[in-house]
């Protein structure tokens, strides 16, 4: 079996969908243990109030299963994204994976890749980008975290709220990838693929950048099924995990 390497995003994981934290537990006890390495490209958990959410019991059973993984051997590298960006040395402690860098180029089988959590590519989405220089300012961030655990739960939990209104009031378009801040992460970074999620919009892009073909893999997200990019020294290919039956059957329950 050629060696492997695997790509997720957007999983989204909290209490309210447990047939989803089921099928990515799975995922990690089965398919990631053969993999040379597994990269979670950001939005790994639905919001993370900081490091002390390591003991909290929606999140307990995922930390045990990421360092399960990691203690087997499989490094898991994990990159933020615009829920679960304060993740920080507690979070790498408990679970064994490293925190990496947004963006970050890496060797894959001899081809120089691009990762990305990929928000920072939807700059018409103005709104969010104001938003999002706020919350990832220092002094933000430090003031944040020196409120309560029950207080920071409940702005987190605002902040959901007032996100999910947001994005239904606005155009497809804008919270989708820019085609030119594409071309100007890749040229910066003198590479032709780049992988990323972050848009929910699963798809190889293949174009022209300076004369030569470029491609861009967007990952999938993990609400109706899981998605995973699979990539060896012959390719990549895109696939989506089902969930089985049962998870199906607690899905309904909780949705009601």
């Amino acid at each position: 079996m050629p060696a492997t390497t695997l790509f997720i995003s957007d999983l989204h994981l909290c209490g309210a969908r447990p047939a989803i934290t089921g099928l990515f537990l799975d995922f990690l006890q089965r398919r990631a243990r053969t993999a040379d390495a597994l990269y979670i490209l950001g939005d790994l958990f639905e919001y993370w109030i900081g490091d002390e959410a390591v003991e909290q019991e929606e999140f307990r059973t995922i930390v045990h299963g990421l360092r399960e993984l990691t203690t087997s051997g499989t490094p898991v590298f994990v990159m933020h994204g615009n829920r679960d960006f304060l993740m920080a040395d507690g979070f790498e402690k408990a679970t064994g994976c490293r925190l990496l860098s947004d963006p970050s180029r890496i060797d894959l089988y001899g081809m120089p890749t691009l990762l990305m959590h990929g928000d920072t590519l939807c700059v018409d989405d103005i709104e969010y980008m104001n938003f999002r220089a706020q919350v990832r300012n220092p002094a933000w961030q430090k003031e944040f975290l020196g409120k309560s655990v029950a207080e920071r739960d409940r702005i987190v939990r605002d902040f959901r709220e007032i996100s999910k209104n947001s994005t239904a009031a606005k155009k497809p378009e804008i919270m989708d990838a820019n085609p030119k801040a594409v071309e100007t992460v890749m040229r910066e970074h003198r590479v032709q693929r780049l992988i990323h999620g972050h848009t929910h919009r699963p798809k190889e892009h293949v174009f022209d950048l300076d004369g030569r073909p470029a491609w861009r893999m967007v990952l999938g997200d993990w609400y109706e099924q899981g998605s995973v990019l699979s990539v060896d020294a012959r390719g990549w290919a895109l696939e989506g995990l089902p969930l089985k039956t049962s998870m199906k059957s607690e899905k309904l329950k909780v949705k009601r």
